[in-house]
């Protein structure tokens, strides 16, 4: 590790290194890299402890677009980077349901992504039971099934390949925590670590996860963004022969479930009054017991008799302004760049956020999507980007 370096990159989970990543591939960035992750072996992120989905399916076309390019990135990673490549994408798709209370919306957000280009279709009850006999359609009136480039992949494997090519491209990674930020006229001038070493900047990245907002108030700052704890629950099916063709479901009440191997993966959101800031890991049973295994049941008859197998919680970064992530400085700090607050929708946008935080420090701009609305700004108006497609 040298004293000083172009850029520094305050945390090395997905988003963190897909911005080094990207930044390394750059044709007119020439310069230097540090990557400061605290947990080196990721077993405590939100990246590895994701359930690692991707989807299309929002209803903004800022979200869109983002994931648009980062499924192109991960259906062409094994063509890329060989092996490395290799990611484990299941394209299995996403089928969200609706009641007749959320029918109206469901159609407006399919007409918004069709409009983009999105493979989805909207089905009705009973083409939802032509397609998986197994479902029970009771309260859905309508469905919407990413046709192409919707699933899930290993996440621990896309990290991998962002650290690997970066590295292999001059990026330096330190195992370290940060203490502090030197600030001075509007200009983070370096960063101090734990351990007493300081490093010199020309700028730096606050691309800490849930973590984020504790790395803004070293520079005078406060973002909306804390981390909200999530469960995700593994069970079994003595019935699963039954269960084919499934894609990642989600029943109207947010509940979601989809196969891994020979088990299942489901879990839920709590209501906005019992989800408070939390920083354990610790796994609570009330949230299956008393809400998803009844919607389960209700709606897979198969899911009537199942085995709880295991268990994790995992953190999103939640932006408690309104849910979507917090991009690039915010004045008058204005060489602190954010890729903050995802809520949830880190890692399947990581591709596109890397790129545009990379452009954007090596160009000023954002070039290749404009992510400009969601500007880190908008903390000082107020203003909210409203994305009705989150879970």
């Amino acid at each position: 590790m040298r004293a000083s370096y172009d850029v520094v990159i305050i945390g090395g989970a997905a988003i963190g290194s897909s911005i080094a990543f990207f930044l390394s591939r750059s044709t007119t960035f020439p310069g230097s890299v540090l990557v400061i992750e605290k947990d080196p072996s990721y077993t405590k992120c939100s990246t590895t402890l994701s359930l690692a989905s991707i989807r299309q399916q929002f209803s903004t076309p800022v979200n869109i677009l983002a994931s648009a390019f980062s499924i192109d990135f991960i259906k062409k990673a094994r063509a890329k980077f060989g092996t490395l490549g290799d990611i484990g994408f299941d394209e299995s798709g996403y089928l969200i349901t609706a009641s007749s209370h959320g029918a109206t919306a469901l159609r407006a957000n399919y007409k918004i992504q069709q409009s983009l280009g999105t493979e989805s279709a909207l089905l009705s009850p009973e083409q939802i039971t032509q397609r998986f006999p197994w479902m029970s359609t009771k309260g859905i009136e309508l469905a919407c099934l990413g046709l192409s480039g919707e699933g899930w992949f290993d996440p621990y494997s896309l990290l991998n390949l962002y650290i690997s090519e970066a590295k292999s491209r001059g990026v330096h990674y330190v195992a370290a925590e940060v203490s502090d930020l030197d600030v001075s006229n509007g200009q983070v001038k370096g960063v101090r670590l734990v351990d007493g070493r300081k490093i010199s900047c020309g700028c730096a990245v606050n691309a800490a996860g849930p973590a984020a907002n504790s790395i803004a108030t070293m520079a005078g700052q406060t973002l909306p963004v804390e981390p909200r704890k999530r469960i995700v629950y593994v069970f079994d099916c003595r019935e699963k022969a039954k269960i084919t063709n499934s894609p990642l479901f989600f029943d109207p009440n947010g509940v979601f479930c989809r196969p891994e191997g020979n088990y299942f993966l489901t879990g839920v959101s709590p209501p906005e009054d019992q989800d408070p800031t939390c920083d354990d890991f610790d796994v609570s049973y009330d949230l299956f017991e008393n809400i998803i295994w009844p919607t389960l049941a209700n709606r897979v008859p198969a899911f009537e008799a199942i085995k709880l197998v295991n268990a994790w919680a995992g953190h999103y970064a939640y932006n408690t302004l309104d849910q979507n992530a917090l991009l690039g400085p915010l004045p008058p700090v204005s060489n602190l760049y954010f890729a903050n607050g995802f809520s949830g929708h880190g890692i399947q946008q990581s591709p596109a956020i890397g790129r545009a935080i990379a452009e954007l420090i090596t160009t000023g701009d954002f070039m290749s999507i404009d992510f400009s609305e969601l500007s880190a700004e908008r903390i000082l108006t107020g203003h909210t980007v409203r994305e009705t497609n989150i879970f």
